[in-house]
């Protein structure tokens, strides 16, 4: 090995030993323990307030339950300095794999937080950094680099988290929860899964996804979604009526069925109906149909772009989606 390759391994080494010397205080072991005293849940988490609010995975509060966490449920969250704190949780978002806390540590000096960065400005083969806890061994870093961008992974609620980052960092049980990182020490990504049967194929919720969900659980410990009421698949169109009516696309979904009361029967959506689009953006799949039905959406008209059997061309829809009636 030459001497410019020690110097770039130099400076790749300085990279990640900085960044790890600046985030490490703000990472932390996150514990979780039912009202018995029980062990439920465990994994990664960290701040990124001065008055200690925590992100984490909603897998890792939950331990694996439906609901959120029941009365007497106790968090605890371990931090590099060997401090030991209580945290509260404020509110979680399954959909996404968010959890929000916020640890009481300001009686016992500051803690410190990490910034926040943009995942819509990272680049693939850009340096990743993760720090967590993989498999009790805590405060643990790895390094990578980012492999993939704007990949889809679908959460434990069945529906599809969108912009997930792809990294090669070494993530293990654990490590959920935990801070993805960028060269600046900016988290980029929360990680959340891997890949058991492959090798250093990770994956990290986007930051701008949280971003966009923090507001919210701060406000309601919940995220709001609008509900339409119906269940729905995923089927292919006639190619003669694609080229027909202009359409953009060769699938649509189709409503298998709708809720009795629902706002897709109070708008008269009928069974049969394909689905082609909702104000104007195209819709080819019920994970398209959830990704579109957002808090902006709620309780506000939407016109949906349908066709319907025994009616030539499209026809829509004007209906008024409710907040979704999960958690």
């Amino acid at each position: 090995m030459g001497a410019r390759d020690f110097s770039l391994l130099d400076s790749y080494s300085q990279t990640v030993t900085e960044v790890v010397d600046r985030v490490a205080p703000s990472v932390a072991a996150m514990r979780v323990f039912d009202a018995a005293g029980r062990p439920v849940g465990s994994g990664s988490g960290f701040v990124f307030t001065p008055d200690g609010y925590l992100l984490t995975n909603s897998h890792v509060v939950r331990g694996g339950r439906k609901d959120p966490p029941e009365a007497g449920t106790k968090i605890r969250a371990s931090f590099a300095d060997g401090r030991d704190f209580a945290a509260s949780w404020v509110g979680d978002d399954p959909h996404t794999d968010l959890a929000l806390l916020q640890v009481d540590g300001l009686s016992q000096g500051a803690l410190f937080s990490v910034p926040i960065g943009r995942s819509a400005d990272v680049r693939r083969g850009e340096i990743a950094i993760a720090i967590g806890n993989p498999l009790g061994f805590e405060h643990t870093v790895t390094a990578g680099i980012v492999s993939a961008l704007g990949r889809s992974m679908r959460a434990s609620t069945g529906r599809l988290i969108p912009d997930v980052l792809q990294t090669d960092a070494a993530l293990n049980p654990g490590n959920s929860g935990g801070p993805l990182l960028n060269s600046r020490g900016e988290v980029i990504g929360v990680n959340t899964a891997i890949i058991p049967q492959a090798q250093s194929i990770c994956f990290a919720v986007a930051i701008d996804v949280a971003s966009a969900v923090i507001p919210q659980l701060l406000r309601d410990g919940r995220v709001r979604r609008g509900y339409l009421g119906i269940a729905g698949a995923t089927v292919p169109l006639d190619r003669r009526l694609v080229v027909a009516y202009g359409l953009a696309h060769a699938q649509g979904l189709r409503v298998m069925s709708v809720e009795q009361g629902s706002p897709a029967q109070l708008a008269f959506l009928r069974e049969g109906d394909i689905i082609l689009g909702i104000d104007g953006r195209d819709v080819t799949s019920a994970d398209e149909l959830h990704q579109l039905l957002s808090q902006e959406r709620v309780n506000k008209e939407c016109v949906l772009k349908v066709l319907r059997t025994g009616v030539a061309g499209p026809v829509y829809v004007a209906v008024r989606p409710t907040a979704a009636l999960d958690v």
